[in-house]
């Protein structure tokens, strides 16, 4: 017997459809991106027309322009620097810029600028705090924090302790420790500020630091010299405290030319010296 002839598939159809649904697919998927091209363009167009309008619009022009936390510097300084005058419209200031703007004054620690609509621009700074001068053959002005901030010049009317006898690799840097010299000046300037202090911070005119010695501190007109050396700072304020009582109560010398307390079992007070009557006359 002859075997069943095999049913052979009709390819052709089946490849016609494949090929109908693979084009369709792409018209598809080209139709999607066409659309998606077309929302982003309006999307574009509608945030450029937008912001033309805002930035353009008469109702957002700056009316109210707000500086807090000025002290040194006036509104006017604070404005000049931000680049900011009235009328501005207040969506076409980059506020970051003018942050930045702010920040690169050298009497500024930190801004803040915002918006307030309609028309409002408010700015909020923060001064430095000058602590010090340090003289290392040119002046400079250091923060509370230790740091300089700016080169004193002749528009600083700053009634500040001088600071002399470090160097720049003594100068406070962010996440290092400080170093000795520089510390122990920074602690006397910090006790210098608690209340009712033996030698208080507005009094201290000048400190001298020798780095094998330690610091000696120039405050009062009657003593000339008050050698304090390092570390036990407050155990000496307290020790020049009952000095200073004792000499006053004794009616002790009027002027002294130094109190050296560095060895707080041997206190040395050292009276002025008295210069001769007839030094400086002329012999007639």
């Amino acid at each position: 017997m002859l075997g069943r002839k095999r049913i052979r598939k009709n390819y052709y159809k089946n490849s016609g459809a494949g090929k109908r649904n693979k084009m369709l697919k792409r018209f598809a998927f080209g139709l999607k991106l066409s659309v998606l091209g077309t929302a982003l363009v309006f999307v574009s167009l509608l945030f450029v027309f937008s912001y033309d309008f805002f930035t353009q619009c008469e109702y957002f022009k700056a009316k109210e322009l707000m500086v807090v936390g000025t002290h040194r510097l006036t509104q006017d300084q604070v404005l000049k620097q931000a680049n900011i005058t009235n009328g501005v419209n207040i969506f076409s200031v980059n506020l970051s810029k003018v942050r930045r703007r702010l920040l690169a004054h050298s009497w500024i620690e930190d801004a803040e600028v915002r918006r307030e609509l309609p028309s409002g621009i408010n700015i909020r700074i923060k001064e430095q705090k000058p602590f010090a001068v340090l003289d290392l053959g040119r002046k400079f002005i250091i923060n509370t924090h230790g740091e300089i901030f700016k080169e004193m010049d002749k528009a600083d009317h700053c009634k500040l302790p001088m600071i002399s006898g470090l160097e720049f690799s003594d100068i406070n840097v962010k996440g290092e420790l400080r170093s000795i010299p520089f510390d122990a000046v920074m602690k006397i300037l910090g006790l210098g500020q608690k209340t009712e202090s033996v030698l208080p911070y507005s009094m201290i005119k000048k400190i001298h630091v020798d780095r094998e010695m330690g610091l000696t501190i120039y405050a009062f007109d009657h003593i000339r010299e008050i050698k304090i050396g390092y570390n036990n700072y407050p155990d000496k304020y307290a020790m020049l405290k009952d000095v200073l009582f004792y000499l006053k109560k004794n009616n002790g010398f009027s002027r002294l030319e130094s109190i050296d307390l560095n060895n707080l079992n041997r206190i040395v007070v050292n009276p002025a010296k008295i210069e001769s009557v007839a030094k400086g006359r002329k012999e007639v």
